[in-house]
């Protein structure tokens, strides 16, 4: 169970400002009015008006529910829209496990800049869709719920990024809907696990009471410290701060149980059925998924390429937000009609400024 949530603890400021570069300046001269001027949407806890990240703010600000019809309701779906549409394939990034758009307020604002269509999407049972009228929260759920978002407002083959346990919910939905993906990006990928395993056995008693401890700040805290190595006190408490918002609207419990008892996901045998073009991205120092494991996925899947990032942890996107939009934007810019060379690992340096 910690396993799940240190995979979803992508609430975090990077220890270096190397995401935002020459913007510094301009950041901390806007810092007051950023804070003072963001408006944000009347459906997120009110407790979002006690975080002090800048750039979580601001993402904040932009999340919107828009309806997406499900077999048998609606729902108002939590998403970041993208400012205009491109003529390049929109990239459309999922998250972790319990987790929400929130985990790209770094990396999707790069990715804007670099020119690309870029959505946020939470996932069907996390982040910040009204599920009052609690939909199924199942693999099949989650999958038609991203389907019936896409088919309604995407509508092109799209380069589908999944963090953590993102892997799997893009891997999954890949093969289902192949022609809604153009490309995959795969970030530390949570892909080998058989599903909750135990979990899903769990009365539901006992099956609530574990999931009232995962939104609790103590578990929060050692998730996001693990996620990411060396955090000073005072920003691991932020980060855990903005990584359990979610957590605290009336439903969070009973759409995680639901997911909890039904068996999670569980692709092992769907990864040699992707045929789309991939890349995956590994953090070098990342302590939850085994290096080994990104690199047997390299080697299963039929036409990836693999990238590792030194000195970051389990979620880069959040430590190394610089590194990641310009892998990103490198793979969505490059020839379509170029093959990917399966044997192919590089190592990325960055610098690294504290």
């Amino acid at each position: 169970m910690l396993t799940f949530l240190s995979a979803g603890a992508g609430a975090a400021l990077p220890p270096a400002f190397v995401l935002i570069g020459s913007n510094l300046k301009w950041l901390n001269s806007r810092r007051l009015s950023i804070w003072a001027g963001c408006e944000f949407p009347d459906f997120l806890p009110k407790q979002v008006e006690k975080i002090k990240d800048p750039c979580a703010r601001k993402m904040a600000s932009r999340i919107e529910r828009i309806p997406v019809n499900l077999s048998k309701d609606r729902v108002m779906s939590s998403c970041v829209k993208p400012k205009e549409q491109k003529e390049a394939s929109p990239v459309v990034l999922l998250h972790g496990f319990d987790s929400t758009c929130l985990e790209w307020r770094y990396t999707l604002p790069l990715l804007e800049e670099a020119g690309l269509e870029t959505w946020a999407i939470d996932i069907l049972g996390w982040g910040f869709s009204d599920l009052e009228r609690l939909p199924s929260c199942d693999v099949a759920s989650k999958r038609d719920h991203l389907y019936q978002l896409w088919s309604t407002y995407i509508k092109r083959p799209m380069v589908l990024v999944g963090p953590s346990l993102g892997s799997a919910v893009a891997i999954d939905f890949s093969v289902n809907y192949p022609e809604a993906v153009d490309r995959l990006v795969l970030i530390n990928a949570s892909v080998y696990a058989k599903g909750t395993g135990k979990l899903a056995t769990l009365p539901k008693t006992v099956a609530y009471a574990g999931v009232n401890l995962l939104k609790s700040i103590p578990i929060r805290l050692y998730a996001t410290s693990l996620a990411f190595n060396g955090l000073p006190l005072s920003t691991c408490i932020e980060w855990t701060n903005i990584g359990r918002l979610h957590c605290l609207l009336p439903w969070w419990e009973d759409a995680t149980v639901t997911f909890m008892i039904s068996g999670g996901y569980n692709v092992i045998d769907q990864i040699k059925h992707v045929k789309h073009k991939t890349l995956i991205i590994l953090g070098e120092d990342d302590h939850i998924i085994d290096y080994k494991l990104g690199v047997r996925l390299h080697r299963e899947l039929p036409n990836a390429t693999l990238r590792q990032i030194p000195k970051c942890g389990h979620i880069p996107h959040v430590q190394k937000p610089d590194v990641v939009s310009r892998l990103i934007a490198e793979f969505v810019q490059s020839d379509q009609s170029q093959k990917a060379k399966p044997d192919c690992v590089s190592t990325i340096s960055v610098p690294v400024m504290i």
